[in-house]
């Protein structure tokens, strides 16, 4: 998908317009690196980053981040957040997850029960799951007709767009991209686990049997929805260091394209003296 020479945002976005075929990209590439130890400093680094970058983010309150985690079962969103977020105030940065909608939800239209959760300036926000699952499992399952999740992309990309010119929001999508192969042995993991066996769900194989429909969803979506504004990435996500390293590097690369920079404190305070 690229040359190693390329920046990790270079590498994996979605260019606007391009065809995407997941099977055209690796979901076991490691870029750069031949093994974890070898970047666990330049992850490190992006964390140490990250953290100056989003308390810079949060004082001058001018922009917002919005992180979008879109995978397979067991692709690896809630550890993307983990690992890669762990480390920043939570004080600006909260987590928004989207599971069935409730007949609350399901009596406006599709966009409502997203936006309430858009970050504001100064905030970052992540999305696990996101408003595109109403062009991925409603897909899938047949749950409203094809002419309705169709028209959904253009609202999709109008929302988004949206967002960024009138919120000031950046907006980075990322597809945690694993194999078939991968996940089964991410499931068996969770079977075999007794501290993790709350996290499986027979739901799980039911849906795995959907895989290739799924591909396809996915592989419209990433192509009809990835801007300029709001750029998809196909994040190789098999080894979970790599699937840190990419997202980790692509967001400090965002942010740094800002020009962030702390507010100019107020004038006179070289004169002031605190009292004892």
């Amino acid at each position: 998908m690229a040359k190693n020479n390329l920046s990790m945002t270079e590498r994996y976005r979605v260019q606007p317009g391009a065809k995407v075929h997941l099977r055209d990209v690796d979901p076991d590439d490691t870029g750069p690196y031949r093994q974890k130890d070898d970047a666990k400093a330049d992850l490190e680094r992006d964390r140490d980053r990250l953290f100056d970058l989003q308390e810079i983010l949060y004082a001058q309150a001018q922009h917002s981040l919005l992180i979008v985690l879109q995978a397979m079962d067991t692709g690896g969103k809630d550890g993307t957040i983990s690992h890669v977020m762990g480390g920043v105030n939570p004080q600006g940065c909260q987590v928004a997850s989207f599971k069935q909608p409730t007949p609350e939800e399901l009596s406006h239209d599709f966009l409502w029960r997203i936006h309430k959760h858009t970050p504001a300036r100064g905030q970052i926000t992540i999305f696990n799951r996101s408003h595109y699952e109403d062009v991925l499992v409603v897909r899938v399952h047949n749950l409203v007709p094809e002419p309705v999740w169709r028209q959904r992309y253009n609202q999709i990309n109008e929302f988004e767009e949206l967002l960024a010119d009138q919120g000031g929001t950046t907006i980075l999508k990322f597809f945690l991209h694993i194999s078939r192969a991968e996940q089964k042995e991410r499931l068996q993991a969770r079977l075999d686990d007794p501290t993790k066996q709350w996290k499986f769900s027979t739901g799980d194989l039911k849906e795995r049997a959907y895989w290739d429909d799924y591909t396809a969803a996915y592989e419209d979506a990433l192509t009809r929805c990835s801007t300029k504004v709001a750029p998809w990435f196909v994040v190789p996500a098999d080894r979970k260091w790599y699937r840190n390293v990419v997202v980790a590097r692509i967001i400090v690369e965002a942010l740094e394209g800002l020009g962030l920079r702390y507010p100019e404190p107020e004038p006179g305070l070289d004169q002031v003296v605190i009292e004892d």
